[in-house]
């Protein structure tokens, strides 16, 4: 760092220091039961935390809150889930689920003031009237105060590392009443500023060293974007929510390298990429009584255009080989059209039945040129039209035992050029949820889905630093898969909550890397393959031990998948998937004080990604780990200092190629099952990571 970022940083834990010695009186936190006491109350066979029990957190947002509750985990759900679907993030607001797409869970509780929430709850989700949902999920009751005026919460998160510094990451949103109705606008720039730098030795199949490489990466990116949002509920009861984001993605990648070899001149490899992004995204809603149920309307419209610029030099100081140049410039345009409806009733003995209907229309098209030559199958248009109809059926069994099932079916068709496929998949679910005891919550569910294909498969692209070709392959089909979960979740009285999960999945039609022809290789369609897992998340209070306010937050997960490898015949684990992750973090809230500190780790380890003619993985040498310190009332504002990587991790990639390096150097490529022709093992660190967050509210 630099002067200026070393003051800036030694500024900021002096405030906070100077604050923590002199603590006022009137912002020191009080340690009264209903302030200290993080144990939920049963209503309902629901977990129910009101909002003061928070107050020792001095939370600004609705998500300052939820990340307190013990044991509970946001998940944003499926990455791969098709149009808006059923169901599928644990969270909740006011009982309905978050409008729109982009919007997910962490973004909407961001901008959610924390003096407007009431209460958080705790439920199965198979016990609600809601289709998809299963295990634990969280409601968020906000307050409906008509006088409440304007709030609004901000937050600014500089950053600084070995490879620059980050001034412009920040939020900030304000809400309040517009005629009969709420509305939010927020603003928000999720900017970084990476780099790493270290060496890379390059030898060939039997270890010999063939040259060296002392590469400096720099990764630079701005995403600003602004929300507005407005929802209304009239005095019969309809609701009408409508959502408008526009949003830039501006990313800037550079990589330069020193290659040396003994008895040979040096070289110098230049790596540049950029992007020039923008998106937007409108979606609305409106739910109101029809018959003996409800109605809700959705549609969505979704738009991204993405320009893309990747350049690779090697530049020879023998003074006699000329240069050599690559470039491979992209424009992709997508959309997302989707028009959903949903129709709920109840019937005698507390039957819930549900019907939905969704129509959707995805396109990407593609412009491309690579320099020295053309490219197959980058110039073109993949379009889908999709149809889904879903039947949902729950009703308590017993006391304690739900059942939830849903069965259904889509239609889809997807184009690209002259081919035009259509396929037929069945879908649904059957949930289960028994609650043996108030403090025991026991889950279970079957699921049949349908994965969205990810429309870059289609077409063909360029990795130019490492002269890698993708071709692009019509032919790909949707991947499905039987899904089964398991949940428990046992509140631990004064010491937290505990929820294991175990899950199996059967997957068909998979998409990994197959042969194309005896050279070219593209994403595409495998039998089968097998992944299950078990994934732990609790919440520890250390008060019962005597450390009063102190806790720890453990998530865990661990994965085994396995498939026939294409090429050998033989089974391996999926490319490119999780082996296993975790994060441990400590707090502690100083009673009597506005003072907090503590501590963290994490790390993972996931499959490399697996192609026919190479083997690249990414691997983390060491876990990241951090401290911070924050103060709760520095001038009105939360003031968090965070001292990040302190185990100096460091990244390290290695990649084996497979073929054939003669004396001359020149290489050409192999298949996966022959010799090895050379192996780029890299290994750079990025020193430590320094955050000050400042958050307040208003």
């Amino acid at each position: 760092m630099n002067k200026t970022s070393w003051l800036s940083f030694s500024v900021a834990v002096c405030a906070i220091s100077i604050t923590c010695a002199f603590p006022s009186s009137a912002s020191a936190q009080s340690e009264s039961p209903a302030t200290s006491n993080l144990q939920p109350r049963t209503e309902n066979g629901r977990q129910i935390y009101d909002a003061v029990q928070f107050s020792r957190f001095n939370p600004r947002t609705a998500l300052d809150i939820v990340r307190q509750v013990p044991g509970f985990i946001i998940d944003t759900g499926d990455d791969e889930a098709r149009g808006l679907g059923q169901a599928d993030e644990n969270v909740l607001i006011n009982g309905a689920r978050i409008a729109g797409k982009n919007n997910d869970a962490f973004t909407v509780l961001g901008r959610i003031t924390a003096t407007n929430v009431v209460r958080v709850e705790i439920v199965d989700g198979a016990t609600l009237s809601i289709s998809g949902l299963s295990g634990q999920v969280l409601n968020l009751v906000t307050s409906s105060d008509d006088a409440a005026g304007i709030t609004g919460n901000f937050k600014w998160r500089p950053q600084w590392r070995r490879s620059g510094e980050n001034w412009f990451a920040g939020e900030a949103s304000i809400s309040g009443k517009l005629g009969k109705g709420d509305f939010t606008i927020a603003i928000e720039n999720d900017a970084f500023r990476n780099g790493a730098q270290g060496p890379e030795r390059i030898t060939d199949g039997m270890g010999n060293l063939l040259f060296e490489r002392d590469e400096v990466g720099r990764v630079r990116g701005d995403r600003p974007s602004i929300n507005a949002s407005y929802s209304r509920t009239s005095e019969a009861g309809s609701v009408f929510n409508i959502t408008g984001e526009y949003g830039l993605n501006h990313f800037r990648q550079r990589v330069d390298t020193l290659r040396t070899q003994a008895g040979e001149p040096d070289i110098f490899e230049l790596f540049t990429g950029r992007e020039r992004e923008w998106n937007a995204e409108f979606s609305a809603d409106y739910e109101f009584a029809l018959g003996g149920g409800r109605l809700k309307l959705i549609g969505l419209q979704r738009l991204e255009h993405s320009p893309t610029e990747d350049f690779f030099s090697r530049t020879f100081t023998d003074g006699v080989t000329p240069p050599l140049i690559s470039a491979f410039n992209r424009t992709v345009d997508e959309g997302e059209s989707v028009l959903r409806a949903e129709y709920g009733w109840k019937t005698a003995g507390g039957t819930d039945w549900g019907l939905s209907l969704e129509g959707a229309y995805n396109f990407l098209e593609s412009e491309a040129e690579l320099s020295g030559g053309n490219l197959d199958n980058s110039n073109t248009k993949v379009e889908e039209k999709r149809a889904e109809f879903i039947t949902t059926y729950g009703r308590p069994l017993s006391s304690n035992l739900t059942l939830q099932a849903a069965l259904g079916g889509e239609y889809s068709e997807i184009s690209q050029g002259d081919q035009r496929r259509s396929f037929v998949r069945p879908k649904g679910s059957v949930a289960l949820a028994w609650k043996p005891a108030a403090d025991f919550d026991l889950s279970f569910k079957l699921s049949r889905e349908v994965d969205q294909l990810d429309f870059f498969d289609f077409i063909a692209s360029v990795e130019v630093s490492n002269d890698v070709i993708d071709a692009g392959n019509p032919d790909l089909v949707p991947p499905q898969k039987w899904r089964a979960e398991l949940e428990a979740t046992k509140q631990l009285g004064s010491f937290g909550s505990a929820t294991v999960t175990l899950f199996g999945e059967k997957i068909s039609d998979i998409v990994d890397t197959v042969p194309i022809t005896d050279t070219t290789e593209a994403r595409g369609n495998l039998d089968s393959a097998d992944r299950y897992g078990l994934e732990v998340v609790s919440t520890l209070l250390l008060d019962p031990l005597g450390w009063r306010g102190a806790k720890i937050d453990i998530e865990a997960e661990a994965v085994k998948s396995s498939v026939r490898d294409p090429l050998t015949g033989r089974k391996r684990r999926i490319g490119q998937d999780d082996r296993y992750s975790y994060e441990i973090t400590l707090r502690h809230d100083i009673p009597g004080s506005d003072l907090a500190w503590g501590a963290g780790i994490e790390n993972f380890d996931d499959v490399g990604n697996i192609r026919l003619d190479q083997i690249a993985d990414f691997d983390v040498l060491d876990p990241y780990s951090w401290i911070f310190i924050e103060h709760k009332n520095v001038f009105g504002l939360t003031v968090n200092a965070n001292l990040g990587n302190l185990f100096n991790r460091r990244e390290r990639f290695v990649r084996t190629a497979f073929g054939q390096l003669d004396g001359t150097g020149a290489f050409t490529r192999g298949r996966r099952d022959g010799p090895i022709g050379f192996v780029e093992d890299r290994t750079r660190k990025f020193g430590l990571i320094y955050r000050l967050t400042v958050s307040g509210s208003f």
